[in-house]
């Protein structure tokens, strides 16, 4: 009973990375689309919150834009003692024709501490255009450009981008990048496939301003764990269209132990399971590999495990190259995609059970 059961699952992830690998074909073919004449005015938020490797590096990058319109930037910290604090003053002073600003404080009585760090007084977006992109987050000088783009309709209400992970040199630095190139982003493309976008993802959350304000602002996302979920999920309730942009962002993969990976995925995770259990609760078919060989091993069926093996091998490939070329990967980890795999199955298994979760050293519940 049970080699039959993975055969079902294992043939039906065969089916689901087929469909990821076809998506993937989709978005690599579609041209980057950037704003010549549509230009609106932008102002950038910037939650930061300690400080990180290249802090300095990703901050600075979205002061250094090619936009002929006007756009600011306002860095927000919780307060003085940041250590963030001179990395962020130094960029300001480094980028001095960019227009910034360091808004300190928080907010009280928001249980989303990055919420509470962007809708506190003194936080005041003047641009057209609102743009939420967290401290770990890499561009390059044509991003405005992307973004402004895909407003291009007055039916968009909000645009977001795919991210691709950047690792350090450690391997579960690279094993948290795989699971964003070959797991998380072409599951976003595989939903898109089904049905209009109605989320916004935490790496870009570009929003029409006057749309903010229609939800709420700010503050509304600010009993929310998942504030990208819930500002995509009231912007699309009020009527307008969520864009995934072409563009796509960067975002520093920083873990250097396995705990602090497994915690990181274990937070995702559980927050997802939260938000859609029932489309969670079939997310495993995307780990088709470690499926088809549990399969293989258990029912020791050759003739029909090798075959159902092989095509899962070779459609996972595929999906790993397409998902390099989307997201430009300078490393090729080919060699981590078997144990990529067997993490995220357990990091699924697992999440299955406790509301709990980690963020930033203190302990939240996927309840809010």
């Amino acid at each position: 009973m049970t080699s039959g059961v993975l055969l079902v699952v294992a043939s039906a992830g065969a089916i689901y990375l087929g469909i990821a690998a076809f998506r993937l074909a989709q978005f690599a073919l579609r041209p980057l689309e950037l704003a010549r004449e549509f230009l609106p005015t932008v102002t950038i938020l910037k939650p930061v919150a300690g400080d990180e490797p290249n802090l300095y590096e990703n901050l600075a990058s979205f002061c250094d834009q090619d936009y002929d319109a006007h756009y600011e930037v306002i860095f927000c910290l919780a307060g003085t003692d940041d250590a963030a604090l001179p990395t962020v003053r130094r960029v300001v002073a480094d980028f001095s024709w960019c227009p910034a600003a360091i808004a300190v404080g928080r907010a009280p009585g928001m249980l989303n501490p990055k919420v509470a760090n962007l809708a506190k007084p003194g936080v005041d977006p003047q641009g057209e255009i609102v743009v939420i992109a967290d401290s770990d987050i890499r561009v390059d000088r044509h991003y405005l450009r992307a973004i402004a783009a895909g407003f291009a309709s007055q039916r968009v209400g909000a645009v977001t981008c795919l991210y691709s992970g950047v690792p350090n040199a450690t391997t579960v630095s690279r094993l948290g990048a795989l699971q964003i190139q070959d797991e998380f982003a072409p599951s976003v493309l595989v939903a898109l496939a089904l049905g209009k976008l109605r989320f916004c993802l935490g790496a870009t959350m570009a929003v029409r301003r006057r749309v903010l304000e229609e939800i709420g602002g700010i503050a509304a996302l600010g009993n929310h764990l998942a504030d990208d979920h819930k500002l995509g999920e009231m912007v699309a309730a009020n009527g307008y269209e969520i864009e995934l942009s072409r563009y796509t962002v960067g975002t520093d993969v920083n873990e250097r132990r396995l705990s602090e990976l497994w915690s990181h995925e274990l937070r995702w995770a559980r927050t997802h399971f939260a938000l859609a259990p029932v489309g969670y609760a079939f997310s495993f078919l995307m780990y088709a590999l470690p499926l088809a060989l549990l399969y293989l091993v258990l029912s020791g069926n050759l003739i029909a495990g090798l075959p159902l093996l092989a095509s899962v091998v070779g459609l996972r490939l595929v999906v790993h190259y397409l998902a390099r070329y989307v997201f430009h990967a300078a490393r090729d980890d080919v060699a981590l995609i078997g144990p990529r795999d067997f993490l995220s199955l357990a990091v699924w298994a697992v999440s299955l059970v406790g509301r709990t979760v980690r963020w930033r050293e203190k302990k939240y519940s996927t309840a809010f």
